[in-house]
């Protein structure tokens, strides 16, 4: 079995955690292609990235000159698949009622991508999420290229209207399966592609615990830290009146944000409005091992969104010991509750408050049960040993399938 990921931007930041994912599935002995269609715009400053970024195969970034000729070539020697490719695309356009530039453009790449991956001998392709470069593998698997399958995460894949513009029913038709990382992903899957039932499975994403050091209990410690991009999805605009609850009890309290974002004036301006410029504090987007030295030093982990798929960073607090403060939406409940942290409802600044006054007050004990248990459960849900290796089991499953249908 032949492996390949296919990513729309590879590598990125945010996606070290696919980064960890194909590192694991190497290191049970199926190595893995890396395939992007565009290299990510900005600078790389993280060593493994930049060697991440010198093993991708990617489709529109380089020789044009090479991107025409594979388009070229499928279309001379398979010119009745590329015809036959025509209405699917013609619906998936339709569907997305928008953007025809945009869909031409992933027409051509799949071609490119059925080449060079045909070239390769790829069995089977995964991607993460299930936007355009799903598309791709979609089309190239129309074209007889590999088999493919895709991970959803939420929530922009699954808002009202955009798993039918995103074509979500068809992807998961000619899906191998489908990845959901919650329950609660895998049971809006179901209501957009109730065909496609048998294919869903619930995956967790995983992270490597080699690289988190429990430490229990957290520090006695007037520090909250609240890590993910500054935006309305995030909800940070609620820490500052929430945090004006609070100081009053307790003046000490500081709230470190990591992050960047359209809505850095608007926190800006809150922190400003309540005089918190001692309790609230910008640090901005911080290096990997800053940010891992951030959850470490914090009493707890704050993230008030308004939608989420399951962050990675709620994994992470919890392996090294640290409760979570956050909003009781899509797959939050699924991993945190009373015993290891506070859920409170989206918006709520009232709750947010109430959650912070309940993590100062905590002592010592009950810090280091819930950091116990918040270890316990992601050695035992999400560890990427074991994603990996249910993940090795589905694509062996689909090689498998693939074959004998020829």
């Amino acid at each position: 079995m032949k492996l390949a990921y296919l990513l729309n931007s590879y590598p990125l930041i945010s996606t070290t955690f696919i980064l960890r994912e194909i590192q694991a599935i190497e290191a049970m002995g199926h190595p893995v292609e890396r395939f992007a269609l565009r290299h990510f715009d900005g600078n790389l400053v993280d060593p493994e990235n930049i060697a991440e970024q010198g093993r991708t195969h990617y489709i529109i970034t380089g020789s044009k000159s090479a991107l025409i000729k594979d388009v070229l070539l499928v279309c001379v020697t398979r010119p009745l698949r590329v015809l036959k490719l025509l209405p699917l695309w013609w619906r998936v356009w339709r569907n997305a009622k928008r953007k025809f530039v945009q869909h031409v453009a992933y027409f051509i790449e799949a071609l490119a991508f059925y080449r060079r991956a045909t070239k390769l001998g790829i069995d089977h392709v995964h991607v993460h999420f299930s936007t355009n470069a799903t598309t791709v593998a979609m089309f190239s698997r129309a074209l007889g290229g590999p088999s493919y399958s895709f991970t959803v995460h939420g929530p922009d894949e699954l808002v009202p209207r955009e798993p039918a513009a995103l074509s979500i029913r068809e992807k998961a038709h000619h899906a191998a399966f489908i990845v959901a990382i919650t329950r609660y992903c895998r049971g809006r899957l179901i209501e957009e592609a109730p065909d496609a039932t048998d294919k869903i499975k619930v995956i967790l994403c995983g992270i490597d615990l080699r690289n988190f050091q429990f430490d229990a209990p957290p520090p006695d410690a007037a520090r909250i830290i609240c890590i993910g991009r500054l935006c309305a999805n995030k909800g940070q605009k609620h820490i500052p009146p929430a945090v004006a609850q609070v100081v009053g009890e307790f003046p000490e309290l500081v709230v470190e944000l990591i992050g960047s974002g359209e809505h850095r004036d608007l926190v800006q301006a809150g922190i400003e409005q309540y005089g918190l410029q001692d309790n609230v504090v910008l640090l901005g987007n911080v290096p990997e091992d800053r940010l891992r030295a951030g959850i470490l030093d914090a009493r707890a982990l704050l993230l008030p969104s308004y939608a989420e798929g399951l962050p990675m960073v709620f994994m992470e607090a919890f392996a090294v010991g640290r409760p979570v403060l956050t909003t009781r939406i899509t797959g939050h409940p699924e991993l945190i509750d009373v015993e290891c942290g506070w859920l409170f409802e989206p918006g709520d600044e009232d709750a947010i408050a109430e959650a912070l006054r309940n993590v100062m007050r905590a002592t010592n004990e009950e810090r280091a049960a819930m950091a116990r248990e918040g270890r316990r459960r992601v050695e035992e849900r999400h560890d990427v040993r074991k994603t990996a290796a249910a993940l090795i089991e589905a694509f062996e499953a689909a090689t498998v399938q693939a074959c004998s249908a020829k």
